[in-house]
Parts: structure tokens; C-alpha cells; sequence
């Protein structure tokens, strides 16, 4: 099987004059290796500063990710570079990337929770057992009688770069009723995360918007991943004009190099200034995931690039994700990280090495890594 070579974010060069004088920071030294701060957060709940939604900050006692949106199977083929129809086996594999972000944060030993639907079926039983497994809070999972889990299989070039072919017809995710939301599970957390899959079609659509609402008016942090599907669109202006509509209430906001063509309409996704025309006034953190070449960051004060660790990847499935989870389980722990752009980038790197090792196995949620696998792997970067 070709493998290629692909680049995340990851530590880099001599780590020993990271910052280590601020309270709220830990250093771990091994031999001659002086990792940053946040590679050796505990999992607690400590009071920490949460924005509310006119962006003034608040005192809120949580680390929780309620993540919400779409949890369904992928079917991945066991040998990349075929067509779906020449692929003479298919791996099953759990997948929908807010689920996948709220198990990434699980297994790096965060807080997290996820808010959607699924079929009364086999395959919904076997999501829900696997978000338990993996202490992921399901009390927001519904189960649809009438509507099927959502099915995607997953074709891989030889470089695992992915195209999809969607079985939802409709599925149980797209079903989800406003009543049916847990809005106390919404208001306890410290970071709501979405993408915008939900914005297709009713009920669910109202759902996102009544449950983004709830978190805002809590002063929750809203956390937004397009994770751009055109073949889940009615069309391509359709999808831009919906990933766009819930643009400007997001504090935070992750996009990859295709969907800033997309909604620039062509424009060049390495240009800054294209990049910053869609950084609104209340945004807190803008990231750009640049695949080979690790990611980017923009806030209103400060950017930059994270550079990144070279990997075989097998299948990219969930590596955005699992940057995300990577970032958010920092953020949800410590805020004031998005002000402070030395222990931003660290968080980055970690983000960006945990991205890296989810390329490296097929499948998302089976592929996403332990806090002690990534910290196995940035010693390894460094050594």
C-alpha cells in the first residue's frame, strides 16, 4: 500500500525556553526535554474565566465539551486508491465529527458530552456504547424508532485523502426535535461545539440554532467546525450560504484550506488577508488546519503558524477532529490561552500531534489518540 507522507503540528527544535512562571503552568522534565504547561493538566473542575455572549468575561465553574450534531458509521475500504465498487471489503468504523470530538476529548482525558440522534437499531446501540466506553456523557443521545443511523462509506486514495457516499434518507440524526434537547447538559458546559451538517435540513436545524441559543444566553463558549459535506447540500451556494449564516456567533472557529476557497469563492486560502475577511468583530480564534504543513491561528491581536510532524498517513478520516478535540480539551481548561499566544501555539502543537497520530490508523473514533500516545510521540519529535 503507498503511504504519504503528511505534516502536523508537533514540537519542534529545543522546547526547554517554554514559558513556565505563570501560575496556572506545569513543567515536566524529562532527561534534557522541558515540555510546555499544558501536557500535564490533570483532568479537574476549577473555576476559570468563560466569555458570555456579549464578551464580557465571566466566573464559570466547568470543564465540559458538549459536542452536537451528527454520530453515524463510517464504512472505510481495508485497501486505499480503489473506487467504492472495486473495494473488496469495507472496515466499520464509528464516526460523525462532533461525536468524534467529544470522544477525541474524552481519550486525552478531558470532560466532554454529546447531544444527537440515532436509530433504535443495532448500529445506534453500538454509538451509544461506545461513547460510554470511551466517558463520553450521553444523557443528550436520542433514539429515533422510525429513522435508521446514518451510514457514510468512505472511499481512500493511496495518499488516504477521502471522498463520501452518504446513506441518510432520511437518517435518525437529521430528526432531532427541539424538545428533545437536554438544555440543562447545554448550560453546564464550557464550550458548545457544532459544525454545520445540522444547518441541512428540519428539525434539526432548529434544534442547532434553539441549542446554540441556550449556550450563548449561559455565557458558554460557542465552538464552530463547518466540516464542509457538498454532497449533503442541495447545492453549493446553498451550503455557503448556510455555513454562513451561524458564521459571526461563533467565538471560536476551525476551517480547513478547501472550505476558505469555498466561501471566498475561489479565493487563495494562504493569502492572510483572504483568511482574515472572515474573522468577524466578536471572534475570539480563528484556525486554519493546513494539512501537510500543520495549521494556522488569528485573533484579533496575534498570528501565526504551528509547523508540523511528518507521519504516514493511512486515512485522514477524523484528523481535523481530532485537532479540534486536542485544541478545545486545552481551552476548556484554561481560556485565557486564546490571549496569550505563546501558550496558544503550545496547545496547538499538541493539538496538531494528535491530528498526526489519527492519520497513521483507518477509521475515526477507533483512530483517535490517548493523551499518553501524544505525549509518546512529541518525546519522540524532540528526542
Amino acid at each position: 500500500m503507498a503511504l504519504h507522507s503528511t505534516a502536523f503540528g508537533c514540537f519542534t527544535g529545543s522546547v526547554s525556553s517554554y514559558p513556565t512562571n505563570s501560575s496556572n503552568n506545569f513543567s515536566l522534565t524529562y532527561s534534557t526535554i522541558k515540555l510546555p504547561s499544558f501536557v500535564s493538566l490533570p483532568r479537574l473542575n476549577f473555576k476559570v474565566k468563560a466569555f458570555s455572549g456579549d464578551g464580557v468575561s465571566e466566573t464559570k465553574e466547568s470543564s465540559l465539551v458538549v459536542c452536537f450534531g451528527e454520530m453515524l458509521i463510517d464504512f472505510v475500504p481495508t485497501i486505499n486508491g480503489l473506487a467504492l465498487a472495486e473495494a473488496p471489503a469495507f472496515k466499520k468504523a464509528p464516526g460523525g465529527a462532533p461525536a468524534n470530538v467529544a470522544v477525541g476529548i474524552a481519550r486525552l482525558g478531558g470532560s466532554s458530552a454529546f447531544i444527537g440522534k440515532v436509530g433504535e437499531d443495532e448500529f445506534g446501540y453500538m454509538l451509544a456504547d461506545i461513547l460510554k466506553e470511551n466517558n463520553v456523557n450521553s444523557d443528550g443521545m436520542r433514539f429515533d424508532p422510525g429513522a435508521r443511523t446514518a451510514l457514510a462509506f468512505v472511499t481512500l486514495r493511496s495518499d488516504g485523502e477521502r471522498e463520501f457516499m452518504f446513506y441518510r434518507n432520511p437518517s435518525a440524526d437529521m430528526l432531532l426535535q427541539e424538545a428533545e434537547l437536554d438544555l440543562d447538559l447545554i448550560r453546564k458546559a464550557k464550550i458548545f461545539h457544532y459544525g454545520s451538517i445540522s444547518l441541512i435540513t428540519e428539525p434539526c436545524k432548529s434544534s442547532h440554532i434553539a441549542a446554540a441559543k441556550a449556550a450563548k444566553d449561559a455565557g458558554v463558549v460557542l465552538s464552530y467546525d463547518p466540516n464542509l459535506r457538498l454532497p449533503l447540500w442541495p447545492s453549493a451556494e446553498k451550503a455557503r450560504e448556510g455555513i454562513l449564516s451561524i458564521w459571526e456567533t461563533a467565538d471560536i472557529i476551525k476551517i480547513s484550506e478547501e472550505e476558505i476557497s469555498f466561501l471566498t469563492k475561489g479565493e487563495d486560502p494562504n493569502n492572510d488577508e483572504v483568511v482574515r475577511k472572515l474573522f468577524h468583530p466578536n471572534l475570539k480564534l480563528l484556525l486554519v488546519t493546513d494539512g501537510p504543513d500543520g495549521c494556522r491561528y488569528y485573533t484579533k491581536d496575534f498570528s501565526g503558524k504551528v509547523q508540523g510532524l511528518k507521519v504516514d498517513a493511512v486515512d485522514t478520516t477524523g484528523a481535523g477532529d481530532a485537532f479540534v478535540a486536542g485544541t478545545l480539551s486545552q481551552l476548556a481548561v484554561d481560556l485565557s490561552l486564546l490571549e496569550k499566544e505563546e501558550q496558544l501555539r503550545d496547545a496547538l502543537r499538541f493539538a496538531n500531534a494528535c491530528g498526526a497520530l489519527t492519520v497513521m490508523e483507518r477509521g475515526a473514533i477507533p483512530a483517535l489518540p490517548t493523551r499518553e500516545a501524544v505525549l509518546n510521540a512529541i518525546f519522540k519529535s524532540v528526542s
